[in-house]
């Protein structure tokens, strides 16, 4: 890292969609300015107010299609007028869209114009029903892919995956690990007051997770517990120098410091190169590790993107956790629990917090932010001294674009 780079004062509103007891699909919900507004003015109140803040980076998947709205750049000044006429940058990489936001940020800061950015992420999907938000979510992937894909597009891709998952490894083996990786999120989850999936009861989740797939209602090889959430969220922090940490009065106890990034980008075009593999992910990963000077031997926690069961179980796999064929195993036997080998995705992840497209790897970041500062409430984990990072990872559209971040408390 060429200059040192600091992330504090995150927040994360409410992952509003099925599974909270206050959402309703027949009544009106908040509008995208409502989650905007909330989750940007709690920023700007932790670090002092608006003048401080030298520019606005905003990460949004697909407002144009979910609200009809496009020049999110414009929402930023109506965040608090003291923004009026700063600069607002708002990037786009489908569901990697929030990790863009982040280096985005990063490369601004060490350009050395700023010393202080608002990193704001948001997604209002549940403005229509699953089936026809299918379309819009389509637009993640290759359009010409689109007619012949699954009704469910991205479901069906990531199934597609899973059966052959299942051919070189086994069905049942898989999908025991599929079911425990389902019981972590939503166990996490209920720790978590903003996580959609917070109010969950269900007794035995392996149980439920276990249910076999019906393809005549979904897809062929994963049930909806295998799949993320429909979610209506925003999640903002400050991204911050030296010189910004002193501008606003924070304590390095409060932050997060950058130590390493990657970012990669895949032809869309194409299908995966190999189904049971994450070649951008590891291509990224790679990046971050390579800057940082560490190993996966160095990670506490980790922010997963596991836009599916199936897409966590190769994460695991792509970053050494376990060898080809044996994430599942890895994951049944409780590694990657809150209070396993590695934990991940201590308050949810996309399948247990939830998915706001756009809002995703901003809130990764606000996560491993309050973990590695203690501010994570009863979702707190331990850190252990001897591997005190926190990384997380993004991934926009079917493995295509991938943002991967490291980070240490601030000393």
């Amino acid at each position: 890292m060429k200059e040192k780079i600091y992330l504090t004062a995150g927040y994360n509103t409410i992952s509003l969609g099925t599974g909270r007891k206050e959402f309703n699909p027949k009544k009106e919900r908040p509008g995208i300015e409502h989650y905007i507004s909330e989750a940007g003015k709690a920023v700007l109140e932790q670090i002092g107010g608006a003048d401080k803040v030298d520019e606005v980076v905003m990460s949004n998947f697909n407002a144009s299609g979910y609200n009809n709205q496009a020049n999110i750049p414009g929402f930023a000044p109506m965040i608090d007028e003291k923004l009026r006429f700063k600069s607002a940058t708002r990037v786009e990489g489908a569901c990697g869209s929030g990790g863009i936001a982040m280096v985005t940020s990063f490369k601004f800061l060490m350009s050395g114009m700023s010393d202080v950015i608002m990193a704001l992420g948001f997604e209002v999907q549940n403005s229509m029903k699953a089936v026809y938000g299918a379309d819009v979510l389509a637009q993640a992937g290759w359009a010409k892919d689109r007619k012949a894909g699954h009704a469910h597009f991205f479901p069906g891709q990531f199934s597609d995956r899973a059966g052959v998952y299942f051919e070189k490894y086994g069905r049942e083996y898989a999908r025991k690990g599929f079911a425990r990786w389902y019981r972590n999120a939503i166990e996490n989850a209920r720790l978590c007051p903003t996580a959609q999936e917070y109010h969950n009861t269900t007794k035995d989740l392996e149980k439920a997770a276990m249910r076999e797939p019906n393809p005549k209602v979904f897809v062929e090889n994963l049930t909806v517990l295998d799949c993320s959430k429909v979610s209506d969220a925003a999640s903002a922090i400050a991204v911050m120098t030296e010189e910004g940490l002193k501008r606003c009065g924070v304590d390095k106890k409060d932050a997060v410091e950058v130590v390493g990034f990657g970012h990669a980008e895949e032809d869309i075009t194409k299908p995966p190169v190999d189904p049971v593999r994450l070649t951008t992910t590891e291509a990224a990963v790679k990046k971050a590790l390579e800057m940082a000077n560490l190993t996966m031997d160095d990670i506490g926690t980790i922010e997963a993107h596991d836009c599916f069961t199936v897409a966590g179980i190769l994460a695991v796999e792509t970053l050494g956790l376990a060898e080809p064929g044996k994430g599942a195993q890895f994951v049944y036997e409780g590694n990657t629990a809150r209070d396993g080998k590695i934990p991940i995705n201590t308050t949810g992840g996309l399948i247990g917090w939830g998915h706001p497209v756009g809002a995703t790897g901003v809130h990764q970041a606000v996560t491993i932010w309050e973990q590695l500062t203690g501010k994570a409430g009863d979702a707190q984990i331990e850190i252990k001294p001897e591997r005190p990072y926190g990384m997380t990872i993004n991934m926009g559209g079917d493995d295509k674009s991938v943002v991967c971040v490291i980070y240490k408390r601030a000393e």
